[in-house]
């Protein structure tokens, strides 16, 4: 249930999105120290009714009637400006009977629109979040220590943005001084119009992750099934040390043409006890330095890993289906565009040391010669369609700008996963160049495959386009244009681009037509000689103008074939 304190205009100052029982308010006071906010009397039992208590703020005093608080319910305290005022209460974890402060008196200031997400200031801590239509954001925070979300749900606070100081364009920003430089979860509450025909999806009771964040703390064991409902929030670290790439290292720069590309879900190459790995990094980054020699042995030269990015492995047991037992393993359901998937680190151990492993994975994939190209999903995010939404982040931040949408503020489905991304409306266009080039930066990965990329080339509207600024800005780009770039050029719109992919010298293709017709010839289908001399000598037919930039796909890549099945079906 979640229990508001709010302003005279129904902003919520301080909340617990989190708790899993009713909550009772005690003690409310306030001072006035422009700017700051304080936390130290809040006491959660599990009988849970509003007793009676004295509000002031500056010469008005409220009194908060006894009443049931029920899901939604808001407490009106009848007093301007009360960002201008020190609110304070104490936190009692359920169940316990002594309060405990959580934090001394921190300030709060206007902050800044860029960067985007989370930043470190001289002054504070700096949170900046893009919505065009919201009309009332809200920054969440909690501070406690933990080791996974769902171990501790009480210690939050929430920080109205004033619009007129605190939003800058279509931006909002705000500082906060005196906060933890790490550990601290964050995310957002927005809210604004409800019209779905309009487009929006605004629902001001979910706390919704960051687009930006860096980390993402959620439930630490993969496939946790009791845990399978864990929120997802942004997390952030300034205080690690800016890890050790060494002296000597070399990426390995291979020419395209020498490619020889070995696929690999990150998880299920080590996942199984016949790895002989310890158990803590079976199905890990870390697994996969144990197996190098292996894939030396293969006589590949490059892993292409299926998404990395961070997704909910237990979407499909939120709703009850026919599918409602299994486990989304491979990850093509994108929760955050810039976290690497955290419980593909050791056992338990979170999004920072996810960040360094990954890292370490690609440092030692590199040293002996092997380059790192992600497979990026670009196209959708987890967040599905209204029949069975999974609101995470995007679809409440601003949902009509974040996704394709037809007249009636349905969602199209380009994708086939119920939602497709506004991928060439500049917002989103910048979100996933900012999202790529972080993973060449900070990451030093080699290069990308972009899921279901047809996506990527059509406008606003879903109409294809000619020359699509996404593909353009990522060919052109200083960084990016020195990264394999590869399309896989159809999606579920019936967009099949395979040898007219829009490509500025730069982007290669998966040749889905070698996949297939050699997988026909060697089933002994009848008549593929000729289509399968075609495809083994270059697809001269395609690529006639552009054969340098086309690349021959294997005949398993992610199909639904093991290589028996290839030439039994």
């Amino acid at each position: 249930m979640d229990a508001f304190l709010c302003s005279h205009n129904g902003n919520p100052i301080l909340n617990s999105p989190f708790f899993n029982s009713k909550t009772e308010l005690t003690h409310l006071t306030s001072r006035t120290p422009a700017g700051c906010y304080s936390i130290r009397s809040l006491s959660i039992f599990s009988s849970m009714r509003l007793r009676s208590s004295k509000s002031v703020f500056g010469s008005n005093e409220t009194l908060l009637n006894s009443t049931q608080i029920k899901k939604h319910d808001r407490v009106e305290c009848n007093a301007a400006n009360v960002s201008d005022h020190l609110v304070q209460a104490n936190v009692i974890e359920e169940e316990a009977t002594q309060s405990s402060e959580i934090s001394p008196s921190f300030k709060v200031s206007a902050g800044q629109g860029f960067p985007l997400g989370v930043s470190e200031t001289e002054r504070g801590i700096n949170f900046a979040l893009f919505s065009q239509h919201a009309s009332v954001v809200t920054l969440c925070l909690s501070i406690s220590e933990r080791k996974t979300l769902g171990e501790v749900d009480a210690e939050v606070v929430e920080l109205p943005l004033d619009p007129s100081v605190n939003k800058t364009g279509d931006v909002w920003h705000i500082c906060v001084e005196d906060l933890p430089r790490h550990s601290v979860l964050y995310g957002y509450r927005l809210d604004g119009p409800r019209e779905w025909q309009q487009g929006h999806r605004f629902d001001s009771s979910i706390v919704l992750i960051d687009p930006y964040a860096k980390q993402v703390e959620g439930r630490r064991y993969f496939g946790d099934a009791g845990n399978k409902m864990s929120k997802f929030l942004g997390t952030y670290d300034f205080t690690s040390l800016p890890f050790d790439w060494g002296d000597n290292y070399l990426q390995p720069s291979i020419p395209e043409k020498d490619l020889v590309i070995y696929e690999m879900n990150v998880r299920a190459f080590t996942a199984d006890e016949s790895s002989g790995l310890d158990p803590d990094i079976r199905g890990s980054y870390l697994g996969v330095i144990e197996k190098i020699p292996h894939l030396l042995g293969l006589g590949i030269n490059a892993v292409e890993l299926l998404p990395v990015f961070e997704f909910d492995e237990l979407e499909l047991q939120r709703h009850p289906n026919p599918r409602d037992h299994m486990i989304n393993t491979w990850g093509y359901s994108t929760i955050n565009f810039f976290a690497p998937m955290s419980r593909y680190a050791s056992a338990g151990v979170g999004p920072v040391a996810a960040q360094r492993e990954f890292k370490q994975m690609v440092k030692a994939l590199h040293a002996s010669g092997i380059e790192v190209i992600l497979d990026v999903v670009y196209n959708h995010t987890n967040e599905a369609d209204d029949v069975i939404p999974y609101t995470t982040s995007f679809r409440g931040i601003d949902n009509k700008v974040y996704y394709m949408l037809d007249v009636n503020g349905q969602y199209l489905n380009f994708s086939g996963c119920g939602n497709t991304l506004n991928c060439n409306h500049p917002v989103v266009m910048e979100l996933i160049l900012d999202s790529l080039r972080h993973w060449v930066i900070e990451y030093h990965v080699d290069g990308f495959r972009f899921d279901l990329a047809s996506v990527l080339c059509r406008g606003t509207d879903g109409s294809p386009l000619n020359a699509p600024p996404l593909i353009k800005a990522i060919a052109k780009d200083d960084i990016l244009s020195k990264c394999k770039i590869i399309a896989e050029p159809w999606d579920c719109g019936g967009l099949y681009l395979v040898g007219s992919f829009p490509n500025w010298d730069r982007w290669a293709e998966w040749n889905g037509k070698y996949r297939d017709d050699v997988r026909r010839f060697i089933k002994g289908d009848s008549g593929m000689k000729g289509n399968f001399a075609t495809r083994v000598a270059g697809s001269a037919d395609l690529y006639k103008v552009n054969i340098t930039r086309s690349l021959l796909l294997d005949i398993l890549n992610i199909s639904p074939f093991v290589l028996n099945n290839v030439i039994q079906f």
